[in-house]
């Protein structure tokens, strides 16, 4: 008998009043031991599963089937990154030019771009094509009753399926952010000093002078979050899947909707805790 079950037996009142607060409770409960599960069993995946485990990291970095052809997640992520830090300088530029401070795009650049634009873009991506996908795979898994006959089989079946993709978002964030960033910073500056005009001597001044090395560590540690927590959302939603293919589509529509809360809820918690209500830069020269 679950726990939801024992409150609802012992008091039929309270549970018919608040039912609503119990099963947010109970959710909340079931996502806590999940993660846990799935953390504790990292080891084991790593040296029990070695070839799944590179299978899953190939499979995030490059796709599979169609995706494959053209590139994976890492062109899909560094297209999306791209046309943010495009559209970061093109709005940057003209709202700067009203005030005659255009000069300033570089800074827009080097200061949006590592602490919001990239990342968040990237989670979103990771949610829509990573996670997406690791959901769908999983639930098809649980619904065909491939995971029972892994428990079967003797094989744990979270480490096999779970804790794997865990150890590859958390592999391949790293490259995959690192175009991020690249292409967010190219398209910013191509736009500025091709297309609007700006000197480029301009532009690199404020760029370098506002592009702190913290500041992109950082980036990087939130990019890992966001991987970690877009990961094993993905993954409670494809393991508990069910009602058939239906019940599949049903947890991927679910994952991606609490998985984009997820990427901004870091975002925001993360710049809290980082910078909280300082900037850590001086507006000068």
């Amino acid at each position: 008998m679950s726990y939801l079950q024992t409150i609802r037996s012992r008091y039929p009142k309270f549970a018919r009043r608040s039912s609503a607060a119990l099963r947010s409770i109970s959710l909340v409960g079931e996502h806590g031991v999940f993660y846990f599960r799935a953390f504790r069993e990292i080891g084991h995946a790593a040296s029990a599963y070695r070839k799944e485990t590179l299978r899953v990291i190939a499979e995030m970095g490059m796709g599979t089937g169609v995706l494959a052809i053209i590139g994976g997640t890492v062109v899909i992520v560094s297209f999306m990154t791209l046309s943010a830090g495009a559209l970061l300088a093109i709005q940057g530029f003209a709202s700067l030019s009203d005030i005659g401070v255009e000069a300033l795009t570089g800074f827009f650049a080097a200061f949006i771009n590592v602490r919001i634009a990239a990342p968040v873009t990237s989670g979103i991506a990771l949610a829509a094509t990573i996670g997406a996908g690791a959901t769908a795979r999983i639930g098809a898994m649980r619904i065909s009753e491939e995971i029972d006959a892994m428990e079967v089989m003797a094989i744990r079946s979270i480490s096999y399926v779970v804790s794997t993709r865990v150890i590859g978002g958390l592999v391949v964030i790293i490259p995959v952010y690192s175009m991020a960033v690249l292409m967010s910073f190219l398209s910013s500056q191509l736009y500025t000093t091709y297309i609007a005009g700006q000197s480029s001597g301009v532009y690199n001044h404020y760029f370098y002078t506002f592009l702190r090395p913290v500041d992109l560590l950082y980036s990087f540690l939130q990019a890992v979050i966001m991987a970690t927590t877009v990961m094993l959302i993905h993954c409670f939603y494809g393991y508990n899947a069910s009602g058939g293919p239906s019940g599949v589509g049903f947890a991927v529509g679910r994952a991606v909707r609490a998985s984009l809360i997820a990427v901004v809820s870091v975002t925001m918690l993360v710049s809290l805790a980082v910078y909280g209500t300082a900037g850590n830069f001086d507006l000068a020269g």
